[in-house]
């Protein structure tokens, strides 16, 4: 008997704790997705690469001497149009990732399938919250919004040399930022591509902070250039609130931290930031999860472009020139839409 008051004690208890509500599960699984996109993008292929040296001194020293082979023989296969996984793109997870900000992308003018594009990605930010969501998954609708557009995205060649890093980059159709990967997609798959490059790169993420909006563009002009030679529409684009997820400790310029960002940017490609947002636990925490921030990627008006084999200098600073105040216009036409005011200015350096 005592047992059985013991057991319906237990199960009363048991009965009254609050189960979790959808919307408590809902955030949970939006935690989740995006827990597990900054872990791969961060660790992934540091881990990769230290685990694989690490079997080279096991039992198991054959799995990394022949995946280093098949690294081999596959080098060039991120720059002759990678290994595209659509199923990838279609995952539940990335609409999870894409509610926890959340990530909106607006269509200003049609994309023809009939031609080619480049589209501009501003700002960097941090870690390209808004050019991934919009162009690597289809979660915002991308190929509902432009049906016959198929977009990509490049990054920093570097990652495609890092061990199972690169085969989780080709299947989620990215591409290393160089002339030839450009170029393959442009001319060697048809009409119908966006080639999506976040220009400012690396570079631009030191001046990441929330309320400044700094690109660097002036002499960011090989994107043109690459336009040119293959008659691919320029499309300027700018998400609008990505520089609001993380917070950076910005080092002024001629300090010796600043230098030290410069050298590694120069040497590795990319420059190392100080930066936190919150943590797994609470959003007053902090940690490298960024802040539930609205993003919006807003797709400006496509900018034709002749085909040039050999563009002359001029004619790539006058096209230049041209998108720098397409992308101006499209800051200004939307930014007191979404969440800046109508004082606020993009500084191009």
């Amino acid at each position: 008997a005592g047992s059985r008051a013991s057991i319906q004690t237990a199960l009363r208890t048991l009965l009254a704790v609050p189960w979790p509500s959808q919307r408590d599960i809902g955030s949970a699984l939006q935690l989740l997705a995006v827990l597990q996109w900054v872990l791969s993008f961060l660790l992934l292929g540091i881990v990769s690469l230290l685990l694989l040296i690490y079997l080279l001194f096991t039992s198991l020293w054959l799995i990394p001497v022949l995946y280093l082979a098949w690294i081999i023989f596959d080098w060039d296969t991120p720059e002759k149009g990678g290994r595209r996984m659509l199923s990838l793109r279609r995952w539940t997870v990335w609409e999870h990732f894409r509610d926890y900000f959340p990530v909106k992308l607006v269509k200003t003018h049609d994309l023809s399938p009939s031609h080619n594009y480049i589209i501009g990605s501003h700002p960097h930010g941090i870690l390209c919250v808004g050019a991934f969501c919009n162009f690597i998954t289809g979660s915002t609708g991308f190929e509902e919004l432009f049906p016959g557009i198929r977009p990509s995205l490049t990054t920093l060649a570097g990652n495609f040399r890092l061990p199972v890093f690169r085969e989780y980059l080709m299947s989620g159709g990215l591409f290393p930022v160089t002339r030839r990967a450009i170029g393959y997609l442009l001319s060697q798959k048809g009409t119908g591509n966006a080639v999506a490059i976040v220009i400012g790169g690396a570079a631009e993420s030191l001046s990441c902070r929330p309320g400044i909006t700094t690109l660097i563009l002036k002499n960011r002009k090989g994107f043109v250039r690459m336009a040119l030679r293959h008659g691919a529409f320029l499309v300027p684009s700018f998400s609008f609130g990505e520089n609001d997820l993380f917070r950076q400790v910005v080092f002024e310029e001629g300090s010796w931290m600043r230098s030290i960002q410069r050298r590694f940017q120069k040497m590795i490609g990319f420059a190392p930031c100080l930066f936190y947002g919150r943590g797994l636990t609470s959003c007053r925490s902090r940690g490298l999860l960024p802040y539930a921030r609205p993003i919006t990627t807003v797709v400006g008006e496509p900018m034709a472009v002749p085909r040039v084999e050999n563009p002359s200098r001029e004619l790539v600073d006058r096209y230049h020139e041209l998108y720098i105040r397409a992308l101006l216009k499209l800051f200004d036409e939307n930014k007191t839409k979404y969440g800046l005011s109508e004082s606020d200015e993009l500084h191009i350096l």
